[in-house]
């Protein structure tokens, strides 16, 4: 029985819907929360690089999918991968409400950490465990970053790197109090107690595309919760951006996100 979570508390979770095709129960305590559509190759890709290193030996792999159409979600394919449950987001939203569908999820059966890793297999799965360890020793956040020493950067087009540099990484570290140095990206790990708590609130229906990011980046340590830059690798296959951002439309709205949440938008009203 789940004793954190009291039934009020959780009444007022905003959740968007979603099915669970297949769930094979919880085995571990940490798990990995994979949001994906239409990755096609690349999640079948970092899928195999993840049951290569046994990743499903230290955590259980979950995918949420925000609709995919390209037959690459089988799921035989995915159980024979090490993946223990594949939930389908069928209400409204992109990747924050994917990822509410998640975390909501995995609080539910009891882990007591999250990690994220894109689907896109731009990420070395191979540094999951660093992760998991982490949140062993009481890290609260742990975010990857290609730009510290140990990180690896490969193909980042030009006018991303300039954004996360010059823009994303130096605002919210003046605004959190965390110097962070790679804010976009989705490799990162929260602690049960960081999701569940009240000044936190990311169950709600203001997250719906790229909100949530930026703004546990930049809450996290408002609040005093231990965080972490770990050093990974990013690599861009050359002459392809998998990304679902636009170049324009998108990063502009990337842009606004990051402004709002700097600037306490995104904050919950706490009584």
């Amino acid at each position: 029985m789940i004793t954190d979570i009291t039934p009020e508390a959780r009444a007022s979770w905003q959740i968007p819907a979603f099915k669970t095709p297949l769930w094979l129960g919880r085995q571990h305590l940490w798990c990995v929360v994979i949001p994906v559509i239409n990755e096609g190759r690349r999640i079948r890709s970092l899928l195999s690089r993840m049951s290569d290193l046994k990743i499903d030996s230290v955590a259980d792999i979950i995918i949420v999918d925000g609709g995919t159409t390209d037959g690459s979600l089988e799921l035989s394919w995915l159980k024979n991968n090490g993946v223990r449950g594949l939930l389908l987001k069928t209400g409204p939203g992109k990747l924050s409400a994917q990822l509410r569908c998640a975390y909501s999820f995995a609080l539910d059966q009891g882990y007591a950490g999250i990690v994220t890793i894109d689907g896109n297999d731009k990420d070395d799965p191979q540094a999951i465990p660093l992760f998991i360890d982490a949140l062993k020793q009481g890290v609260d956040f742990a975010q990857a970053s290609r730009f510290i020493c140990g990180g690896t950067a490969e193909n980042t087009p030009k006018l991303r790197d300039f954004g996360i540099r010059f823009i994303h990484a130096p605002m919210l570290s003046m605004f959190s109090g965390f110097a962070w140095t790679d804010t976009t990206q989705g490799f990162r790990a929260y602690s049960r107690k960081l999701l569940l708590d009240p000044r936190i609130a990311p169950f709600r229906n203001v997250f719906m595309t790229y909100e949530l990011l930026a703004y546990l980046s930049y809450r996290s340590p408002k609040l005093g919760y231990r965080c972490l830059e770990l050093p990974t690798s990013r690599r861009y296959p050359k002459g392809e951006v998998p990304t679902k951002i636009s170049s324009v439309k998108g990063n502009l709205s990337v842009l606004m996100v990051l402004i709002r949440a700097c600037f306490g938008s995104y904050d919950p009203v706490v009584s």
